[in-house]
């Protein structure tokens, strides 16, 4: 078989080496590519006569899949596939498998710490130093005691969930599918709508879907406490940026978001851009040391699996 690392996965030449050469060893032949590249026209050549790809979070459209004939497998280094041509895929039987669980503890450490952000002014006290101000204005709130909100009670979710609970945080959800695992963290499940209108602090963490897409819309933000938080390390889609934006330059919220429609740089005029009563990250919720490499690690996983007849984490 061929194999073919379409892009980067951010680990070190000798990491890649390693990784490599067990499929290598067993006759396989393996070609890495050291940058990544939207443009079709390179994909399409990078792809030729590979019957296995492999992808990070960079589009893997579904132009370059059909144009790929030999493509049998593909193993992609993030949690979602929502970047992959999947209608493709289904079109011609190949197989898509993701490394989900590799960054469970990294996101979910950034929502708790974008949540003490919010309540303690942490970048904004750093900024007052380094300007050569004080501490006026800056009196924060405690974590322990609030009511926790987690939006998709998955593998990040309860992660979170445990964590939150670390501080003798109250636990509440809302998911699709009500999990034992959840409840035995102490979560109690609420109806969205419920789960808005109680929670000091609501986290976001499902995937993007159809049917996420524009869940916290503006009804729901409009449902939140005076003071409330909302913290989305999942996807910048799952929130309506202008709802979430008029809210926080109303003052009736604040948030911490990790995610947007794109990944920044934002571009000019992004209604984000200078709002009030939030902390941003340029979606960095996954990239850990730790967990890229564990994610490298699963992706080659995903592959050995998949020669083996023994597919894991197939998603497709």
């Amino acid at each position: 078989m061929h194999i073919v690392l379409l892009e980067p996965l951010g680990i070190s030449e000798e990491r890649l080496d390693a990784l490599a050469s067990g499929l290598t060893a067993q006759g396989h032949t393996f070609r890495a590519y050291d940058s990544f590249t939207t443009d079709v026209e390179e994909l399409k050549e990078r792809s030729r006569g590979a019957h296995i790809l492999m992808i990070a979070n960079h589009p893997l459209p579904e132009e370059v899949i059909r144009a790929t004939e030999t493509l049998r497998f593909i193993s992609v280094a993030f949690v979602g596939i929502d970047h992959v041509g999947t209608e493709a895929c289904r079109e011609r039987g190949i197989s898509v498998s993701n490394t989900g669980g590799y960054c469970d503890d990294a996101v979910a450490e950034l929502a708790v710490g974008l949540t003490l952000d919010c309540l303690r002014s942490i970048s904004r006290g750093n900024d007052r130093v380094q300007k050569g101000g004080g501490s006026a204005g800056l009196q924060g709130h405690e974590l322990a005691g609030r009511t926790v909100g987690i939006v998709g009670t998955g593998a990040i979710g309860c992660r979170t969930a445990e964590i939150f609970k670390a501080f003798r945080c109250r636990l509440i959800g809302y998911s699709r599918t009500e999990r034992p695992e959840a409840e035995a963290l102490g979560i109690a499940y609420r109806s969205l709508d419920e789960l808005m209108e109680e929670a000091d602090i609501i986290s976001v963490h499902t995937p993007l879907t159809p049917e996420t897409r524009g869940l916290i819309g503006r009804r729901q933000i409009g449902l939140m406490k005076r003071g409330a938080i909302l913290i989305n390390t999942a996807r910048g889609p799952v929130v309506d940026t202008m709802a979430l934006a008029e809210a926080l330059r109303e003052g009736r919220i604040c948030a911490g978001t990790d995610v947007f429609e794109a990944d920044p740089p934002l571009p000019a005029g992004h209604p984000l851009l200078g709002a009030p009563h939030l902390v941003c990250t340029p979606h960095v919720g996954f990239n850990t040391r730790e967990s890229i490499d564990r994610r490298a690690g699963m992706a080659f996983e995903n592959v050995q699996a998949w020669l083996n007849g023994d597919p894991v984490r197939v998603m497709l």
